[in-house]
């Protein structure tokens, strides 16, 4: 299996899958057998990450949002959003803490323990039944702070298509952050 090798001051092997591929990073010391057989006991594991990198990046012809796109993102969420959770706050049983609105590159909501809620500002570019699922499997964590089968039971009580929605966002979530440019 091919991959870019990074040598450093280090104690131990670690894998990195980016737009060039794999990139191993090791220690000086370690020898370059003992990394290939590392690779190579990790190769299931390598393939899948590598797989869904690939289905994760934009599809040919788009390109990503400008900083003056994004900021007009967040203006909106912040207007938007608020009412929207206060909304499903009521229909979950549940109060909340701050609303934060951000630009995150991995996450579209976060719930803390003290009930502060984040939303990423491109959820504005998904239709608004995604923005209400995030908004609800947050609000749920209130409840429930974890991923457990009573979790999804309140979130589907609450927002029965749900799962319709949550795949919507898996599958084309990716684009959110590219316009095409044609």
């Amino acid at each position: 299996m091919d991959y870019k090798l990074v040598r450093g001051r280090r104690r131990s092997i670690s894998l990195q899958i980016t737009e060039e591929g794999l990139v191993v990073k090791a220690p000086n010391w370690m020898p370059k057998a003992v990394i290939d057989a590392f690779v190579e006991q990790k190769r299931d594991w390598i393939e899948q990450q590598l797989e869904k990198f690939a289905s994760q990046m934009p599809e040919p012809g788009m390109v990503p949002l400008s900083d003056e796109q994004i900021k007009a993102l967040a203006k909106q969420a912040k207007k938007v959003i608020p009412d929207r959770v206060a909304y499903y706050a009521r229909l979950v049983g549940v109060t909340y803490g701050r609303i934060s609105i951000r630009n995150q590159k991995t996450r579209w909501g976060s719930c803390s323990a003290q009930g502060n809620l984040n939303f990423n500002c491109i959820l504005m570019r998904a239709p608004v039944e995604v923005l209400d699922s995030v908004i609800v499997h947050e609000l749920c964590h209130r409840k429930h702070m974890n991923h457990s089968a009573a979790f999804y039971a309140e979130v589907r009580r609450v927002y029965p298509e749900y799962d319709k929605w949550h795949k919507w966002l898996k599958t084309y979530g990716k684009n959110l952050r590219y316009i095409k440019t044609n």
